[in-house]
């Protein structure tokens, strides 16, 4: 058993291994996730963390790129950007041209099913050759405006003493209450009541 558990780590410490672990920590998995994947428990993957230092800055490395991914993203939504789009119009071809890529189409088709009738061949083209083309117009920059749920999430965990939505204020000092009417009993509370209808 011993055995088993030294060569699974020793697998897992080779360069594809360690890319492997890399990689689900940048797919930003969990060590639980992690584990799972390898196919040993949790507590297996934290006694090989502390054995191999090469598996533990695989998933350090993992995690803190996608984490500067995660971080930059926010921040750029927060912000706003600019961004370039390709845009593209759908023109119809010639009819001329379709007819003869149909045609062609046709005889291919014909040659890779002999036993098909003249109606499927037809079918067939119709349904395999393209009526449109997409034509590249350019590019053209659009201007995605700041996003205010990222800009608060972002300020909440920068600055979280400024922009926490629960405030604590401190009092000192006491506060004293004169109740002039604590020590009444029921029955003298209903006669103050009565006497001032």
């Amino acid at each position: 058993m011993i055995t088993l558990a030294k060569s699974e780590i020793d697998k897992w410490t080779t360069p594809e291994g360690l890319i492997q672990l890399e990689g689900w920590a940048r797919d930003g998995l969990t060590d639980e996730q992690i584990a799972h994947n390898i196919g040993i428990s949790t507590s297996t993957l934290y006694n090989w963390k502390n054995k191999k230092l090469e598996i533990v800055e695989s998933l350090k490395k993992g995690k803190t790129v996608v984490d500067r991914e995660i971080e930059n993203a926010l921040f750029k939504r927060a912000k706003g950007f600019t961004a370039t789009e390709t845009q593209y119009k759908v023109v119809p071809l010639d009819d001329e041209l379709i007819d003869v890529r149909r045609r062609d189409y046709e005889n291919k088709w014909k040659l890779k099913h002999p036993e098909a009738s003249k109606q499927e061949i037809k079918d067939a083209a119709i349904k395999g050759v393209k009526t449109t083309r997409r034509i590249k117009l350019g590019l053209v920059e659009k201007e995605i405006p700041p996003d205010t749920t990222a800009a608060i999430f972002w300020l909440k965990n920068r600055k979280p003493d400024e922009w926490r939505d629960k405030h604590e204020t401190e009092l000192s000092g006491g506060l004293n209450v004169h109740n002039p009417y604590a020590n009444l009993t029921d029955a003298e509370l209903k006669k103050i009541a009565h006497e001032q209808k």
